[in-house]
């Protein structure tokens, strides 16, 4: 049975706009083809990381919420996790 689910994740600084524009489109295509529905997707802009994360100190940060059964979201984390463009992710589900 297909659950919302929301994920936030930063993409690295060093991309062009245009470039992490491609990269939301390319991760929001992904969540297509392995039977999720996309929802919102809000990108929130080059922000100011907490900690630095392998000596980069900001990011472009993307939030995206969908629907989809848990099979297709574990597989769409799992290829956050192998995306190198995706510095940090947290996928959670709401609760409905």
């Amino acid at each position: 049975m297909p659950t919302d689910y929301e994920v936030t994740y930063i993409v690295r600084p060093s991309l062009e706009e245009a470039d992490v524009d491609g990269r939301v489109t390319q991760l929001s295509e992904l969540l297509r083809s392995g039977g999720g529905e996309l929802g919102e997707v809000e990108k929130m802009g080059k922000r100011r990381l907490a900690y630095e994360i392998d000596d980069v100190r900001e990011g472009y940060y993307v939030v995206m919420r969908f629907r989809s059964d848990a099979g297709a979201a574990k597989e769409f984390e799992r290829q956050l996790r192998l995306n190198e463009d995706v510095m940090r992710h947290l996928l959670i589900k709401l609760d409905s």
